[in-house]
């Protein structure tokens, strides 16, 4: 069994496109919530979102190869690029065979399923684009990554709603950790502020018209995000032994299913996830310093999340610090778990715990230090970074220091 290290980060989120200005943005707190412009105003009710802002994918496709893309495969490309490149690896040959490719994603090619009804439907028009299937599959992102790598390891999908960026990234460390693969290009992407998402989210009435404003009084739902975060992942030993930069040790990796209602969270669920995260790591709670939460925004959520943190980690979690960085950068459902892992791993790696903004006075039920408003510099051996889906499929990541 080896330990797992992270030597490569990539982003394309809302509050930057690429790592290093998600985590500066993360730092400075900064809220990618803004009216979105991806959809006329005048066909929603939420007429806000965390959209990507400025990727212009003409940067880094030709046409032809954009023909093939999705808006979720193209985060996925840019983000994995980068995290390969900072990870100095040579993907290709014999390393590339036994190298796998994991991507989560909730929806998939959703933008391209909501262009094609809008032909069909809207416009009357019986003839869709050619490579509709192609671009719309959920697995066409790790595809890509492997063609564009050179890599002919094992690789597929994952779907777990909101967990599903977890989920990918835990299998990928297992499959690492044990030896079954020698590296990892792992993550989530998600591109799903299109007109059809955004009215089905209405629907559900758990969307804020203002801001995403988690663990506070007066919060008044999730607001929709967009982005991929991609990781590579290899044996600590290797990656000293390469002089490799090393972000932290994922250490851990937490499992359950609430069995319980497909839209109403549970704290038991919960609360097994994060001790079998803890116990997977071999971490004791009172040596975890940091939780980047779940925390959608929502009144049923925020507060389930709280009492299962509280069952979890008894009196150490008066100790804890817990954000939220869905309040910076939405709710990118499955590729959530990615994102917040960018921010567990600059808590870790830098002592910087990012905040969660839009915090306006404590909620009597959520009862933990939220670090309000403003980035806090402490230091942080260990931390959680918790999704838990609809559907009751939780997953948590465990992340510590290396020396």
């Amino acid at each position: 069994m080896h330990k797992v290290a992270i030597t490569g980060v990539g982003c394309v989120s809302p509050i930057g496109l690429t790592a290093p200005a998600t985590r500066q943005a993360l730092r400075d707190g900064v809220c990618g919530i803004a009216p979105t412009t991806l959809i006329p105003a005048e066909k929603l009710h939420i007429r806000i979102a965390a959209e990507v802002k400025g990727f212009d994918p003409a940067a880094h496709f030709d046409d032809r190869k954009l023909s093939l893309l999705d808006r979720f495969s193209q985060f996925t490309l840019v983000a994995a690029k980068e995290a390969v490149a900072e990870s100095g690896l040579d993907l290709s040959g014999d390393l590339g065979r036994a190298t796998a490719v994991i991507i989560g994603s909730g929806i998939g090619g959703m933008s391209t399923i909501d262009a094609g009804f809008e032909r069909l439907y809207a416009q009357g028009n019986p003839r869709t684009h050619p490579l509709t299937i192609p671009r719309l599959m959920m697995s066409a992102a790790a595809s890509h990554v492997t063609m564009a790598h050179g890599i002919t390891g094992p690789s597929f999908a994952v779907s777990s709603a909101c967990s599903s960026a977890n989920h990918a990234i835990g299998e990928a460390f297992r499959m690492v950790r044990s030896g079954m693969v020698r590296a990892a290009v792992a993550g989530g992407s998600e591109a799903c502020i299109t007109l059809g998402t955004l009215k089905g989210w209405e629907a559900l009435r758990v969307m804020a018209p203002d801001t995403c404003r988690p663990f506070s009084r007066g919060r008044k739902g999730m607001v929709l995000g967009e982005g991929a975060a991609v990781f590579v992942l290899e044996p600590l030993e290797a990656a000293r032994a390469r002089g490799a930069p090393i972000h932290a040790e994922l250490a851990g990796f937490g499992m359950s299913a609430d069995a319980g209602d497909i839209v109403f969270p549970s704290e038991d669920g919960a609360a097994a996830a994060v001790a079998n995260a803890l116990a997977d790591a071999g971490l004791n709670g009172d040596e975890v310093d940091y939780v980047n939460a779940h925390g959608t925004g929502t009144a049923a959520n925020d507060v389930t999340e709280t009492r299962a943190l509280r069952r979890v980690f008894g009196p150490h979690a008066d100790r804890l610090a817990v954000s939220s960085s869905k309040s910076m950068h939405g709710h990118a459902l499955g590729a959530a778990g990615a994102l917040e892992l960018i921010a567990t791993l600059m808590a870790v790696s830098e002592g910087v715990v990012p905040p969660t903004v839009n915090y306006v006075a404590p909620d009597p039920e959520c009862d933990l230090d939220y670090v309000p408003n403003e980035a806090r510099q402490m230091p942080v051996r260990a931390a959680l970074s918790n999704s838990f889906a609809f559907g009751g499929l939780n997953a948590v990541l465990a992340v510590r220091g290396v020396a």
